[in-house]
């Protein structure tokens, strides 16, 4: 977003629109959301990388945990009940719960949805749905942040395209970060990719540093802008990268009804995955990876992809 834009001026991200009808609430909840949880260090101590290696563990423990319930048949509820008593009885917080009023354990974002859907005993998984299931823990004061896009049965051709092409997606951001690079070679490596695939990167929502608060500073764009902080990464840095890509335009709109729930503006399908990254000597290390990733050796857990 561009500083000090006046509420009528035209919105910075190029819609048309007055910036008062179309980023400038968003941008004053990032903003409050800022000022109340930067809370941690830019570069962590090696201590604080271990609290935040367990944080991410146990996150990842919990996505194979509620792996085998994405299926047809389940309620995104379901979902939100098996995060929630996961979480609880081994004595961690989910994060999401209550964090600015959200009122689920846990996002879970289907088809047309972008991010922060709202689990519901009345919205049940259905065989061609893609499902985006958004976890982050709260271990010993640290957190874990991790996501996935399941394919529920069979789904379309495009569909499993954007699935694929999101996954690959995060990989390209993860193995651009890494020690004196610019942060803004996460979105070098993305949006190029991403297009070339006819999809687009979602603009408005983006990943961010992670510790001891849910989200700290500095804004990790997965698209190429001009507003990128110009921020050298180091080791000791933790991150979150989480590409979130649409298989039409990159615009967004959120439910006023519910304040939370983002879909594409055009209803084009949407995916995500992420990850919680801390930056090392040599590169990156992925912090949130689940036991069956490790296992297999891969990034994302996805039938018939190699990530």
């Amino acid at each position: 977003m561009r500083k000090n834009i006046r509420r009528n001026e035209l919105c910075w991200c190029g819609s048309g629109r007055k910036y008062k009808r179309c980023h400038m609430l968003e941008d004053t909840r990032k903003k409050r959301a800022a000022a109340r949880s930067d809370t941690g260090p830019m570069v962590k101590s090696p201590a604080q990388i271990d609290g935040m290696r367990r944080a991410g563990a146990f996150n990842g423990r919990l996505m194979d945990h509620i792996r085998g319930l994405v299926r047809a048949g389940t309620t995104t509820e379901e979902i939100n009940r098996a995060v929630h008593e996961y979480t609880v009885t081994h004595g961690h917080t989910p994060a999401p719960l209550n964090y600015h009023g959200f009122p689920k354990s846990v996002c879970t974002s289907i088809n047309d949805v972008v991010c922060h859907g709202i689990p519901s005993p009345d919205v049940r998984l259905a065989v061609g749905d893609i499902v985006n299931v958004d976890i982050t823990t709260i271990v010993e004061g640290f957190h874990g942040d991790s996501s996935e896009t399941f394919m529920i049965g069979t789904v379309s051709d495009a569909a499993r395209h954007l699935v694929e092409v999101t996954a690959r997606a995060l990989k390209l951001g993860i193995e651009a970060a890494g020690p004196g690079k610019h942060l803004r070679a996460i979105a070098e490596a993305i949006e190029p990719f991403v297009n070339a695939e006819g999809c687009s990167v979602v603009h408005q929502y983006t990943g961010h540093g992670i510790g001891t608060g849910f989200h700290e500073f500095f804004t990790v764009y997965h698209h190429v802008s001009p507003e990128c902080d110009d921020i050298i990464l180091q080791p000791g840095m933790t991150l979150t990268i989480e590409p979130m890509i649409n298989l039409g335009g990159y615009r967004v709109v959120t439910d006023p009804g519910d304040g939370w729930t983002v879909r594409t503006k055009d209803g084009s399908l949407s995916a995500q995955f992420e990850h919680t990254v801390a930056i090392t000597e040599t590169g990156a290390e992925v912090l949130t990876l689940t036991p069956s990733q490790r296992a297999a050796g891969r990034l994302v857990v996805v039938p018939g992809l190699d990530v």
